[in-house]
């Protein structure tokens, strides 16, 4: 266990991930936990807010969040919650909560059901957010703290979100001719921001964000344009806007607990739980038996750029009545990597490394595996090799410029004097 922590320390340190707040789970028992729209059609969009007349209400579906968990017992908890802004990087800001909460500043989850028919018992809590109770009137970083029995420090699970005011005009353009080669395996962003609407006296007053997949480890900071023009900054042929391109996401679907769904070899059930074993997966990039120095060629699947979704076969009722089953991960490499760990990633794991996702290597089969205890629905999911320099995809997955990966851009501005950073502007594209 020591040798675990001191792995995982060693890797959170490589990548550098060193916000203070990020979406998770906290306790080992709170599963599933979801971040999506009231409005149901949107359910595949990685949701944000928008300050409509300086307030975010909750009045409507489309620009309200629905929060969902499972807590794996028959008995009620009595969870609340709470809400923190934060700065561009995640950090806490310096402003109190009466300059951007109206209402209250904390509240109790009140919306529950048990679950139905399932070896596994949980109990499935929700909440809409903003509500009547709390509702948000300054734009920029925010995390909702869920704790347990009216105790803060309690913590169950962080939720982190944007809310953005659009006054800043966002044009991007993804290339394959980056600074690095030209189409091969990486994707350069070239990105024009719209300033108008803006009083800004210098260029530094702006901060420019950009995410691949959701991914923060990767994540790119740029303080400096390459170009001011009047009403416009340039963020051209900068080297930090390179991106490996990575491939399309694998993905599995655990629908029912009798048959096989895509990419499930076979469904068992042992000891009062539920095992889905995957199919053995074919390493994808430069490690792939007889695939060469590039890997094996791009070929274009749809994917959900890592989100998933919970379901299960003849019911309406999936919140309470998907099973949860052991998810075997299996990886066939024939020597483990000296310099990196191996990391099963995507929304499921909260795009993380952690001890969750950590594969472990059999000398006797010489394969990764991964056992992850998952809600049935269908998932995506991709293999990172993440050591002291970051987390990279090529060994195991490859890299290729044509890969579909969803870039997200925000733009946050802080003028001289002020004590927090606004979103003025959000886009994600693909």
């Amino acid at each position: 266990m020591k040798k675990i922590i001191f792995i995982l320390l060693e890797v959170m340190c490589g990548i550098g991930l060193y916000a203070q707040h990020l979406t998770h789970s906290s306790h080992p028992n709170v599963r599933s936990l979801q971040i999506k729209y009231v409005d149901e059609d949107m359910a595949l969009q990685r949701p944000f807010l928008t300050l409509k007349n300086g307030i975010v209400d909750g009045s409507e579906e489309d620009n309200t969040l629905l929060i969902s968990f499972d807590e794996l017992s028959h008995d009620l908890k009595q969870y609340s919650y709470t809400i923190k802004h934060l700065n561009y990087d995640w950090t806490q800001s310096d402003i109190s909560s009466y300059e951007y909460v109206k209402g209250f500043t904390t509240a109790d989850i009140i919306d529950y059901d048990h679950s139905i028919n399932t070896q596994q018992e949980y109990v499935h809590y929700w909440f809409s957010f903003p509500n009547q109770d709390m509702q948000l009137t300054a734009s920029g970083n925010y995390v909702l703290i869920i704790y347990e029995d009216g105790d803060v420090e309690n913590e169950v699970a962080q939720v982190c979100f944007s809310v953005v005011e659009p006054l800043a005009g966002i044009e991007c353009k993804k290339r394959a001719n980056t600074e690095i080669e030209f189409n091969g395996r990486y994707q350069q962003l070239d990105i024009d921001v719209n300033t108008s609407r803006l009083p800004i006296r210098n260029a530094e007053e702006i901060k420019v964000v950009v995410r691949q997949n959701g991914r923060l480890d990767n994540q790119v900071v740029l303080t400096r344009p390459t170009f001011q023009e009047p009403n416009r900054l340039r963020y051209i042929n900068q080297k930090q806007l390179v991106f490996e391109g990575g491939n399309e996401f694998r993905h599995f679907d655990t629908y029912s607990t009798y048959y096989a769904g895509y990419h499930v070899n076979m469904i068992r059930y042992a000891m009062g739980e539920y095992h889905a074993l995957l199919e053995i997966d074919d390493v994808r990039g430069t490690l792939g038996k007889g695939s060469g120095r590039e890997g094996t060629p791009y070929l274009t699947e749809e994917d959900a750029n890592g989100q998933f979704v919970v379901n299960c076969e003849k019911t309406d009722y999936v919140n309470t009545e998907a099973e949860y089953m052991w998810v075997h991960f299996y990886l066939p490499v024939a020597q483990p990597l000296i310099d990196a760990h191996v990391f099963v990633g995507g929304d499921m794991f909260y795009n993380q490394y952690t001890a969750q996702n950590l594969m472990q290597y059999d000398v006797e089969k010489r394969c990764y595996h991964l056992q992850a205890y998952l809600k049935q629905g269908g998932y995506n999911y991709m293999y990172y090799a993440a050591g002291k320099n970051g987390a990279t995809l090529l060994p195991l997955e490859g890299s290729h410029w044509q890969t579909r990966n969803e870039y997200t851009i925000d733009i946050y501005y802080r003028p001289f004097g002020s004590r927090y950073d606004r979103l003025v502007g959000k886009k994600i594209t693909e």
